[in-house]
């Protein structure tokens, strides 16, 4: 039971350390970049920036407020678990908005420039808040609805719908086409980093080794790299010969000392090496939390 409990404060803590970076990264994204040089990038933020320009208004308490209608919602269809932890994201994030970063310097140099380094922090910052299976509401929460109700309908296009709406009001609202391409610019870099953070992450090789030792060089690599391995049944067609099939999925940086590894073992041991897009389960990411 203690243990147990140990557990979970500590994964609360990594949560809301990841919460206050991720969100304090994308909060400077906006006030430093974004909104001084009128660019409303998509979702919930880019519609705040765009009343924010209107009035005067404070973006986060502005996307807090956009956010309070969805979350009722999401508790509905999604369940408290999942609202509860975006309801405290939001909250984090409305704080970096409007306090801790509401004063930085902005920059007004090259806008294109601008763009990068917006879409850059930002994703840098929203991949954080995902990889522990937060989410910032928004947008987020109307793709988890719509992807579990609609399985088949791509989140990319039920994104990019948002998206093309909340520029095409930019091109109004700031009486430029170029406030809109430049919105696009930052949105794009972004989801490249989003990905790379949430994707990269879990990348890495799946390895096959043919040996007479599989089990001995498993067990190596249980006890020198910390990976499982699994030993898989095979016969060999010319030889006709059964023979145990190591598979072991590493991270990429791990796969040179696997390579050590079978070949101190067994010099002669066959090893096929593919690239793995994602690896889900224990050891790695979690397969609940990649349903963003």
């Amino acid at each position: 039971m203690g243990k147990g409990l140990a557990l979970r404060f500590k994964n609360f803590a990594v949560d809301i350390g990841c919460d206050i970076l991720g969100s304090l990264l994308f909060a400077i994204s906006v006030n430093m970049f974004t909104a001084p040089n009128n660019i409303a990038p998509g979702g919930v933020t880019g519609i705040a920036t765009l009343i924010n320009y209107l009035t005067d208004a404070p973006i986060g308490t502005v996307s807090l407020l956009i956010n309070v209608p969805l979350l009722i919602i999401s508790y509905k269809a999604l369940g408290k678990h999942l609202t509860l932890r975006t309801l405290k994201t939001i909250f984090i994030m409305t704080l970096m908005l409007d306090i801790v970063t509401v004063n930085i310097p902005p920059y007004q140099g090259d806008k294109l420039l601008a763009c990068i380094f917006a879409g850059v922090l930002g994703g840098i910052g929203l991949g954080v808040v995902f990889m522990r299976g937060s989410t910032t509401g928004g947008a987020d929460i109307i793709n988890r609805i719509l992807k579990k109700r609609f399985p088949h309908i791509s989140i990319g296009k039920i994104t990019l719908f948002f998206d093309s709406m909340v520029l095409i009001s930019s091109a109004f609202v700031y009486h430029s086409m170029e406030s809109a391409l430049y919105a696009l610019i930052t949105i794009f870099v972004e989801t490249r980093m989003v990905d790379s953070i949430i994707v990269g992450l879990d990348r890495g090789k799946v390895l096959y080794i043919i040996s007479n030792k599989s089990a001995e060089i498993g067990k190596a690599i249980t006890v020198e790299i910390g990976r499982g391995a699994t030993l898989l049944s095979g016969t060999g067609v010319y030889s006709n010969q059964e023979r145990q099939v190591l598979m072991c999925a590493v991270r990429n940086h791990q796969y040179p000392a696997v390579k050590k590894i079978a070949h101190r073992i067994d010099p002669y041991s066959f090893m096929v090496v593919t690239d793995a897009g994602e690896i889900l389960g224990e050891g790695f990411r979690g397969i609940d939390s990649t349903s963003l």
